[in-house]
């Protein structure tokens, strides 16, 4: 009997054994495949996998554009201008700055000799002007019989001719009797009260004033009234 219950011992702890193996073997490819699944099931693996592939695809999409930048740049790119051509603008450049400075240089000699013709010319006929009132006063001296006299004609002949070759150049005599007083054309050295006359009317001139082109030679000499 009791090699009965020592062999049915015996069996009992075999079996014991052979189960606990058993278990040790099964477990961990259960519990592997558990992982597995879930791993396969894990919502935040899914997402990285999907954001990784979408981020390689706009990888892809940004080298692709980059490369095309670059094949435009190298087709359509600003190309290096020669040595040569460099210097041809340079020059051109150069000459184009030196014509406008000439033009401007030439419209300013022709303006300064403009002005100097015209002030060499007042002087002329500033000294021409004495001249012309010795030739009035002259005229003005001879008597009522006596200018009918060939001297007489000849001297009045002279005095139109002279006052023509003025009147040619762009001299001519300011307007004093009758007008108003105006400094800029009348010089006054007298005053006289005259009820016929309005107030700062010019009533007698005394010299006779004289202008070239737009400018004043000499001022009239004048008597101005009231």
């Amino acid at each position: 009997m009791e090699n009965q219950q020592e062999k049915s011992q015996e069996e009992m702890v075999k079996e014991a054994v052979e189960e606990a193996k058993k278990a040790a073997t099964v477990q961990p490819e259960e519990e592997g495949g558990e992982e597995a699944a879930e791993e396969a099931t894990d919502p935040e693996d899914t997402n990285n996998t999907k954001a990784s592939e979408e981020e390689t695809s706009e990888e892809k999409k940004s080298g692709t554009k980059d490369d095309e930048d670059t094949e435009k740049k190298r087709l359509f790119g600003k190309k290096k201008k020669d040595k040569k051509d460099e210097k041809i603008e340079e020059l051109t450049d150069r000459l184009t700055r030196q014509m406008a400075e000439f033009d401007n240089f030439r419209k300013r000699t022709e303006k300064e000799k403009s002005q100097m013709y015209e002030i060499g010319a007042k002087d002329i006929i500033d000294k021409i002007l004495p001249v012309v009132d010795n030739f009035e006063r002259g005229l003005l001296a001879v008597k009522e019989e006596e200018k009918e006299a060939p001297f007489v004609h000849g001297m009045e002949m002279i005095y139109k001719q002279l006052m023509t070759t003025l009147e040619g150049v762009g001299v001519k005599p300011i307007e004093a009797v009758g007008k108003e007083f105006d400094p800029d054309f009348h010089n006054a050295v007298m005053h006289v009260d005259d009820e016929s006359l309005g107030e700062n009317i010019v009533a007698e001139e005394l010299q006779k004033g004289y202008m070239y082109r737009d400018s004043v030679v000499r001022h009239s000499m004048v008597k101005v009234a009231n």
